[in-house]
């Protein structure tokens, strides 16, 4: 099992930048799919950004150019860049692993999760 926590959301104003962390427990985990989720009150949980097994990002059409996922393997640390953000991207984002390599962006894909770290936007 992998051990995820999220660190670094907060509140800014529309436009503005925040940069996301995922801490990860295991030294293994450039062999696990990870992606990042998003989930407001009421909705499921929506997929923001997958990192395959490889490095090859995937993102939502939602966050293209605005967001970019990276990874540093001398810190086990998932980061997610978010620029420009807008209000609609308020959610809780969680940070999560998948065990196999096929995994697509879809929630039950993936085996281990994050507690969440809340983004709010204001406009």
């Amino acid at each position: 099992q992998v051990q995820l926590v999220e660190s670094g959301g907060g509140s800014v104003q529309a436009g503005g930048s925040l940069r996301l962390s995922c801490a990860i427990s295991k030294n293994s985990y450039s062999n696990y799919f990870m992606g990042w989720f998003r989930q407001t009150p009421g909705n499921e949980r929506e997929g923001v950004v997958t990192l395959s097994c490889t490095g090859i990002p995937r993102y939502a059409d939602f966050v293209k150019g605005r967001f970019t996922v990276s990874k540093d393997h001398a810190k086990n640390t998932l980061y997610l860049q978010m620029n420009s953000l807008k209000p609609e991207d308020t959610a809780m984002y969680y940070c999560a692993a998948a065990r196999s390599c096929l995994a697509a962006m879809t929630e039950a894909d993936f085996d281990d999760w994050g507690q969440g770290t809340q983004v709010t936007v204001s406009s």
